[in-house]
């Protein structure tokens, strides 16, 4: 895959590392000379020293045949102009970050994928880590929905039933919907049927339409 990655900072770096050292031809555009000299010794990639809101910058970049541009810049007006651009040459995936909330109906409005501001995402990752420990991970569906992972605990509602036995008990309704299963000493996650028994120790992935709820987590909770 062709990439051409905009901007080489927090979130740039790391991104062309893994692009780079998953064999993926990178192109990086950097506009700070210092980060971009530092940028063009650390990773095996053409890096460019130049403005990507220019048009012949991402030119020279080889945009036109590229698979996907991906805008890190700090700036959501500067990314909004990039992302512009680069649909300007058909490029299949264009993708940006967004880094305030309200900003991201303006990319979704001229069609382009999304990253909320991920400072935030972790922050909320840390806030939830100490709010609701059972929570191992999250991740947001809309405005209200989530798909999370929760550790069942012993005496939790949920432990020790069957999944045709939980909808009998009307433990879940119908906004949340477990959808796989992981177990210690299984190869990987199972996807739940009726006769499947939740025992206290696994790791659930949960589709819930109204959010993590204390309601909801009260079920997979002591």
């Amino acid at each position: 895959m062709y990439i051409v990655i905009v901007g080489i900072g927090d979130i740039g770096t790391p991104l062309t590392e893994i692009a780079t050292q998953g064999g993926d031809e990178v192109v990086v555009v950097e506009r700070d000379e210092s980060r971009a000299k530092e940028a063009a010794t650390q990773f095996d990639c053409l890096v460019l020293n130049a403005d990507a809101t220019v048009r012949e910058t991402l030119v020279d970049a080889g945009v036109d045949r590229a698979d996907a541009v991906i805008s890190t810049t700090d700036e959501d007006a500067t990314n909004v102009m990039i992302c512009l651009l680069a649909q300007e040459f058909d490029v299949a995936q264009v993708v940006s970050v967004v880094h305030a909330p309200e900003h991201m109906s303006v990319f979704r409005q001229i069609g382009v994928h999304t990253m909320q501001n991920p400072q935030r995402l972790i922050a909320e990752y840390l806030y939830r880590s100490v709010e609701r420990p059972s929570v191992v991970d999250f991740m947001h569906i809309g405005e209200k929905a989530e798909v999370f992972e929760v550790v069942v605990d012993a005496g939790a509602p949920i432990a020790d039933r069957t999944i045709a036995e939980v909808a009998e008990r009307e433990l879940l309704d119908d906004d949340n919907l477990v959808v796989a299963v992981e177990r210690e000493g299984t190869e990987g996650p199972v996807t739940p049927r009726g006769e499947t028994t939740i025992h206290a120790g696994d790791v659930l992935t949960v589709y819930s339409a109204t959010g993590v709820t204390e309601p909801v987590l009260d079920v997979f909770t002591e």
